[in-house]
């Protein structure tokens, strides 16, 4: 017996699938955010207040994340980003040091540390989490080494021991990029307690959206402080603290800081959003249980695992295309599922090809391999509470069908 594998060709304008297989006839958007009436109202109200920069229902958002991740302190911010070049302020990062981090994440993780003067170091990521590796980082650190920023790929939590006894070891601070993971717990800690400082994210495709925003925690005072001053022109005293209660005070500028605030348009909506956060998790989780067993059964899917010890907030369904088994890349398998009308996301391209760090840090192809094998075959499939079982189940009928159709066949066949 001899096998012969049969590839056949590509044929975007004349695409046939399966044959009970019924394209949808709408295009089902990558995301799209769940606002309703409470959140209108919420928003009408405070337009309505005539406060609409950082005021009071700023502080009120601060202090309800504060108390669902169990931290000491909040801060609020105009988005993840802001949060996590605050953070880098705040421990004292400069011209120099060096950050380490994961090169499996979004620009914005490693463009802060460069915005800092800093150098980002990636470390190689776990084939099976996405997270960086923590057996890896040791070999990373040298004497400029003066932080780490683990990012917890779509909702599951690094492995966060490992990480902070290696960051003592060495006197780093740790900062966690919990963009993905509002609502994300380790061995029964909420994440936004666990690293010295933590970053959310609250972009309008996240667990629960400001339309943009983000949110730093921490248990430590003197770094909370920092941030709160750098965060709004490092002046003594915000407009709210100023004027709220009709008493003017004088201000001071203690250090040139910059506009990083959140306001009340924001923290409206997160305020709404947040009471809603248990309802959006069951949905998203009862989505993801759906896509696991529809594609369990389908050797060309490598479905997300969930480790022991962590509860998976859910952000992305982010699965791997095993495209050794397939007749076509995975971004043909991309572009014939958005030409079947079901948005996608690639999470992510691995930050060390892009050309920017490569061009300024000298990265190449070859030095971090289980990213860039990542990174080649990861699509997200679409995974939000406005979905309906149905949307669900049409995503899962368009994947199946296209990989059924370039799917390797093999032929046996006798000599």
């Amino acid at each position: 017996m001899i096998e012969e594998t049969v590839k056949r060709k590509v044929n975007f304008n004349k695409l046939t699938l399966c044959r009970n297989y019924i394209r949808r006839k709408n295009f089902l958007p990558f995301h799209r955010p769940a606002m309703g009436k409470e959140e209108e109202k919420e928003l009408i109200c405070t337009l309505r207040s005539g406060w609409l920069t950082k005021g009071p229902k700023t502080e009120k958002f601060e202090d309800k994340i504060k108390k669902y991740v169990g931290s000491k302190y909040a801060v609020g911010t105009n988005s993840c980003t802001a949060a996590l070049e605050l953070s880098l302020m705040a421990i004292g990062i400069r011209q120099g040091d060096e950050v380490i981090t994961t090169p499996m994440t979004f620009p914005a993780t490693a463009n802060v540390i460069v915005h800092q003067g800093a150098k980002p170091v990636f470390v190689d990521i776990k084939k099976d989490t996405f997270n960086i590796d923590p057996d890896r980082l040791e070999q990373a650190i040298t004497s400029k080494t003066k932080a780490i920023i683990p990012v917890h790929f779509a909702g599951h939590p690094c492995e966060m021991n490992k990480i902070l006894k290696i960051a003592r070891k060495y006197k780093l601070f740790v900062i966690e990029d919990a963009a993905h993971a509002l609502g994300s717990s380790y061995y029964g800690r909420k994440i936004g307690t666990v690293g010295d400082l933590t970053c959310f994210s609250f972009y309008a495709s996240k667990n629960i959206t400001t339309g943009e925003g983000g949110m730093v925690t921490s248990n430590n005072k003197r770094f909370t402080e920092k941030i709160k001053l750098l965060s709004l022109h490092g002046i003594s005293s915000d407009a709210w603290e100023r004027t709220g209660n009709r008493t003017y005070r004088h201000w001071e500028t203690i250090v040139p800081g910059y506009k990083y605030n959140m306001y009340d348009i924001q923290a409206a909506l997160g305020l709404v959003q947040l009471r809603k956060i248990e309802t959006f998790y069951k949905i998203r989780h009862k989505y993801v249980q759906i896509y696991n067993k529809a594609f369990k059964s389908f050797p060309e899917i490598i479905t997300p695992v969930t480790k022991k010890g962590i509860i998976h907030s859910y952000h992305l369904y982010t699965v791997m295309i095993n495209i050794e088994n397939l007749t076509v890349s995975r971004d043909t398998i991309m572009n014939i599922l958005q030409q079947e009308n079901i948005g996608i996301g690639i999470h992510y391209r691995a930050l060390h090809l892009h050309h920017f760090y490569q061009k300024t840090y000298g990265f190449r192809r070859g030095s971090l391999p289980a990213a860039e094998y990542v990174s080649e075959r990861v699509i997200s499939l679409p995974l939000y509470p406005r979905m309906t079982e149905a949307d669900v189940k049409d995503v899962i009928a368009a994947v199946k069908n296209v990989l059924m159709k370039y799917r390797k066949r093999v032929i046996r066949c006798r000599k």
